[in-house]
């Protein structure tokens, strides 16, 4: 809620000055005009933004938040409710701080007159172009319900995927976490303690135990060195991945890197053809879905190859062969979209398509946690290993000099 300053005339013609309060500038000066005063001038006053405020715009709108949202908004609708009214209900309801501001904000807009898609065009923090361009799909061809039920398939979707990668990587991460920790613990606190032994005993030291002394000591007394390197290294890598040249080699990278590469290309190709699919199915025309399909990713080797496609329909050939020609697209996502083109039902095969591509990321990220969880535990004990035999070594060489 913003307050706006006011200076206009009323029904005697007398200049009127204040202050009103309103969820936006449309709704504010609807207000006035609802107490017969002819504004001539608003503007909103600076306010010292409240601590929960300030924690609201970092709360985000969550996907889930979003998904529901969008569902309960289709039911609504479906059942004879006006936007407006949906709308005060949701608003009411909603549990996410974040989204509750963007809804009210929404609706004082819609009431002023403006379409729910440009109300909502107006907050990219929460709906993309995707969501918008549907949504005014909808609204030019009278089904806004079945579009918005439509889009919220589509998001219940994309949720299940993110929770099925998300998931699958927790094991790993824990697993990860927990041998840094160990390592850690052992050559800060345990390490150091067996250093001042062997000093004592004076026998010659292995090759392995002195390279782990060497490296106890100078991860006590030189740990800025090595935090140093570290952020350098990160720093210029994320420079390099935001040139043009590192940022094209990068996403080529995750899409040929081993045991993530197949799941990376999976995931990509299940969003594009869910996407696109979803898009040309809502009414929406073939080279305006692409721009908002390539504006909906971030990965610049799939960007070429839209743009591609696009070049392509504009000199009017098909979409299968630049596809075809990027070489990221599998064979059997440039057959079907080739044999949807000929049947005219490039959605519908796009969709099993998408479906198909769903299935196999869950594979794919249960074959790679089958392969990480083994192999963390691999380096885990290997690294453990290395370190119980380097201090064991020299005892083996005191014993020996004793007999």
């Amino acid at each position: 809620m913003a307050t706006y300053a006011y200076t206009g005339r009323n029904g005697a013609g007398q200049v009127v000055t204040g202050a009103i309060d309103g969820d936006t500038e449309v709704a504010a000066i609807s207000r006035l005009q609802e107490m017969g005063y002819l504004i001539t001038s608003l503007k909103r006053r600076a306010t010292q933004p409240k601590i929960e405020d300030l924690l609201m715009r970092f709360q985000g709108v969550k996907l889930k938040d979003l998904t529901v949202f969008t569902r309960q908004l289709a039911t609504m609708i479906n059942a004879g409710l006006t936007i407006i009214a949906s709308l005060a209900i949701l608003q009411a309801q909603a549990t996410n701080q974040r989204l509750r501001e963007i809804i009210g904000k929404i609706r004082g807009e819609v009431e002023g007159g403006l379409p729910l898609s440009d109300s909502l065009a107006s907050h990219p923090e929460a709906f993309n172009q995707l969501y918008v361009n549907m949504v005014r799909a909808g609204e030019t061809g009278g089904a806004l319900d079945e579009v918005l039920a439509r889009l919220s398939g589509f998001l219940e979707k994309e949720l299940t995927l993110r929770q099925k990668v998300k998931s699958a990587m927790v094991y790993p991460i824990l697993i990860a976490s927990a041998a840094f920790g160990i390592v850690s613990f052992i050559v800060f606190f345990v390490l150091p303690k067996f250093v001042t032994v062997f000093a004592d005993l004076g026998v010659p030291l292995p090759l392995p135990t002195r390279f782990l002394i060497w490296f106890t000591i100078a991860s006590r007394q030189y740990w800025y060195v090595f935090l140093l390197v570290f952020v350098v290294a990160v720093y210029g890598f994320r420079y390099y991945i935001g040139t043009p040249d590192g940022r094209r080699w990068f996403d080529g990278f995750k899409l040929r890197m081993p045991l993530f590469g197949p799941v990376n290309r999976n995931v990509v190709m299940a969003r594009f053809c869910r996407t696109l699919g979803t898009l040309i199915h809502s009414g929406v025309p073939i080279l305006h879905s692409l721009d908002v399909v390539a504006k909906a990713t971030s990965n610049v080797v799939l960007i070429k190859a839209i743009d591609n496609v696009r070049t392509s329909i504009r000199e009017g050939e098909s979409i299968s062969a630049p596809l075809q020609a990027s070489g990221i697209f599998p064979a059997m996502v440039v057959q079907m979209v080739a044999v949807g083109e000929r049947t005219g039902a490039l959605d519908t095969m796009l969709a099993k398509v998408a479906d198909f591509y769903d299935t196999e990321v869950e594979y794919a990220v249960a074959a790679l946690t089958s392969v990480l969880e083994p192999a963390l535990i691999m380096v885990m004990g290997g690294i453990v290993g290395f370190i119980v035999i380097s201090f064991y070594l020299p005892l083996f060489t005191l014993v020996g000099s004793i007999k």
